[in-house]
């Protein structure tokens, strides 16, 4: 293990045990640019609330690459799957100091290594031929950061050719799963409002729950079965398409019903389908429909073309067997780097943090989430490698070339 990747455990742990909410970030992000002002890149904070945006230049003149790593921590009350415990408690020594609050999605690991893409490739900047941004995100999460950051015009203003992220998942770690044009789905926030009464609105739900393709996994046995799914030919083609229907009932202050539905989409251009089949059901019940958000939140898709070729690079790099291949999309969770990849194509890979042999299990958002910290030196080298490459390919034609 080298000095580097001793720091970054160290500043993940750090991070891991002073959590902070979506919005709450000061803390998480002043750590961040401290590291990054040392190793003598152009930092700005504040950056669409507590966002940093950090510019290295190379030895040569090229397009920019962009990097993205998120910050935010877990309300465990309301953000959490309360699966019966597998794992033995791996963060003895620096578990969160916050009640209620856990890193249990893995941004204190995206953290540290996008710190560690950006300390290496400042120590070696004669292999960067071009520029790199590294965006360090806040409210993941509630999926506001992106959008408040991209609000600032700092981001667009350095016109990043291609952009890419890694985000834990429940493969081996010393492992990188690459997912040519597929992602993570859309999601959709309905209010159905009604006029009846408690059947009125379990009837509703009923119909709604009848639109959703696949069920939420009920242990972590089964959310890893899920996860190899994704990777398997055979089962992938059987989730090509997806909705995942979460619903709660509520009233109004006058004690009518109003049924929310929260719809997780993969292709996104079901949406409106869905819409329309929604809204007849509030009609049939005498009801109406409100989209308290205004239009659903887009797919996170992987550009076909930049992922393949970043799965062969790091295939020449590190060995065939470092590399997975996800043949359809999680269809269970959200992320607001949709936005970016609508910025600048690329990619968000997902970064193997599970041990079977130790029991940690890499599951997100799970309450005994625990990672293999052996996966943020793999996460840096991978990430550092791939970046140089992609400015050198790049730069090598005005149009994005794998």
């Amino acid at each position: 293990m080298t000095v580097l990747e001793d720091g970054l455990i160290a500043l993940r742990r750090e991070i891991h045990r002073h959590p902070e909410l979506a919005g709450e970030e000061r803390r998480t992000a002043g750590l961040v640019a401290e590291q990054l002002r040392a190793a003598g890149l152009e930092v700005t904070t504040g950056v669409g609330g507590h966002g940093v945006l950090a510019v290295l230049d190379g030895s040569a003149d090229g397009p920019t690459v962009m990097y993205r790593a998120d910050m935010d921590a877990v309300d465990v009350r309301y953000n959490s799957l309360d699966f019966p415990r597998t794992s033995p408690v791996f963060d003895e020594g620096f578990a969160s100091l916050v009640p209620d609050v856990a890193h249990l999605c893995g941004h204190d690991l995206h953290t540290a290594i996008g710190v560690g893409v950006a300390r290496a490739l400042a120590r070696d900047s004669g292999r960067v031929r071009g520029r790199l941004a590294f965006v360090f995100q806040p409210a993941e999460e509630p999926l506001q950061g992106a959008r408040a950051m991209l609000a600032t015009g700092l981001v667009q203003k350095l016109a990043p050719r291609e952009s890419y992220a890694l985000h834990c998942a429940p493969f081996p770690a010393g492992t990188v799963t690459v997912s040519p044009g597929h992602g993570l789905p859309g999601v959709d926030n309905i209010r159905i409002m009604l006029p009846g009464g408690d059947a009125a609105a379990g009837a509703v739900v009923s119909e709604v729950a009848r639109l959703g393709t696949v069920a939420f996994p009920q242990s972590v046995a089964d959310y890893h079965a899920r996860f190899r799914a994704v990777l398997d030919p055979r089962a992938a083609a059987t989730i090509q398409e997806s909705v995942s229907v979460a619903q709660w009932t509520e009233q109004t202050p006058e004690g009518r019903p109003v049924v929310s539905v929260m719809l997780k989409v993969w292709p996104q251009e079901r949406f409106p389908e869905l819409r329309a089949r929604i809204e007849a059901i509030a009609a049939r019940a005498g009801g109406h429909v409100e989209y308290p958000y205004g239009d659903a939140f887009p797919a996170m898709v992987n550009s076909v073309d930049l992922s393949t070729a970043a799965g062969r690079h790091l295939s020449a790099e590190f060995g065939p067997e470092s590399v997975l291949w996800g043949r359809a999309s999680w269809p269970h969770n959200c992320e607001d780097f949709a936005l970016f990849l609508r910025e600048a194509p690329g990619a968000m890979f997902y970064l193997g943090v599970a041990d079977a042999e130790t029991g940690m299990n890499g599951a997100p958002h799970t309450r005994d989430f625990a990672a293999d910290e052996r996966a943020i030196g793999h996460g840096v080298r991978a990430m550092a490698a791939l970046l140089t490459h992609r400015l050198h390919q790049a730069g090598a034609s005005p149009a994005t070339s794998p």
